[in-house]
């Protein structure tokens, strides 16, 4: 079984886009069973006593939009230093979330952790639709990497 996190600063815009983007492809190609994928945060501001936020409203009718199913329950959960141990691949959507990850993640000696853009020919970053208000764009970012990325672990 290949294990994900998919990892933004928050956990409730692009991570959960990913993750929701990612377990469609994998379940339409009929391999849902040979992955496990979840998303979570390099921070904990969207935590509070334990009890993470939804995926932020907005994150939640874009994939709507594009019927990709998700489960509205899902709250944002902060990436710990023992997680390094449970996945296979921590993909992170910007430079931020990447130093974040090193950060708490204390280093990667096994190389796990990836920028989502670097499967794709162009790279670059997934613009955070928070400061963006472009859903679409970042919708547009994580399917091109989530297809990219399913392509290379074939």
């Amino acid at each position: 079984m290949i294990k994900i996190c998919f990892v933004c600063l928050g956990n409730i815009c692009r991570s959960p886009m990913a993750e929701f983007i990612m377990k469609d492809m994998v379940n339409k190609a009929g391999k849902g069973k040979d992955f496990y994928i979840v998303s979570k945060a390099t921070h904990s501001e969207n935590i509070w006593r334990g009890k993470g936020a939804p995926i932020y409203p907005p994150a939640q009718r874009c994939l709507k939009a594009h019927g990709i199913p998700f489960d509205s329950e899902k709250e944002a959960a902060l990436l710990e230093p023992d997680d390094y141990f449970d996945f296979d691949y921590f993909i992170g959507m910007d430079k931020q979330n990447l130093y974040f990850m090193h950060q708490t993640l204390g280093g990667d000696p096994a190389h796990k952790i990836h920028a989502l853009m670097d499967y794709t020919p162009r790279g670059g970053e997934v613009a955070d639709p928070w400061y963006t208000r472009n859903f679409e764009r970042a919708f547009a970012d994580i399917s091109e990497g989530c297809e990219a990325l399913f392509e290379a672990l074939r």
